[in-house]
């Protein structure tokens, strides 16, 4: 199995004062999206679906990457707050003959990531990270982690 990790985009807004689980992608973070994802369809990765948090940039980033793909899109509620080595494992046992790309948050993805792999990573706003498994085996390894600035 292959696994795609897609941090959400920039949606740094300094005079945020709605709850954080509403705050949507800044332009340039759907600009930076964008370019990520017309990389990314260079890159020719094979995820089979997208599965996105419901928060809406991470959904945004989801679409954004979903079109550029041409894939199906379905949201995940494991993918919010609280995002943990038993929660994907909860996710991938529903996608089983799957690659899914999932997008969401940090800290989770960073540390889902390093208890996989044992790798210690940065994964920016925007990055994607792509986490290999042999049959049946629990732990994975980095392929690749791809800031966003590769994509300029």
């Amino acid at each position: 199995m292959k696994l795609y990790l897609l941090r959400h985009g920039i949606a740094d807004w300094p005079d945020w004062d709605r709850p954080d689980d509403e705050r949507p992608l800044t332009e340039e973070g759907k600009k930076e999206m964008r370019r990520m994802a017309k990389f990314m369809r260079r890159l020719k990765p094979k995820p089979s679906v997208i599965l996105s948090s419901a928060f809406p940039r991470a959904r945004q980033t989801a679409e954004i990457a979903a079109e550029f793909l041409q894939l199906k899109l379905r949201e995940e509620r494991d993918l919010q707050k609280g995002f943990n080595v038993a929660k994907l494992r909860k996710i991938l046992g529903r996608h089983t003959k799957e690659n899914p790309m999932i997008v969401g948050h940090n800290p989770g993805f960073v540390d889902v990531i390093r208890a996989l792999t044992g790798a210690n990573v940065k994964l920016a706003k925007g990055g994607l990270a792509r986490v290999d498994f042999e049959d049946g085996e629990e732990s994975g390894r980095l392929i690749w982690l791809l800031p966003p600035k590769v994509a300029e």
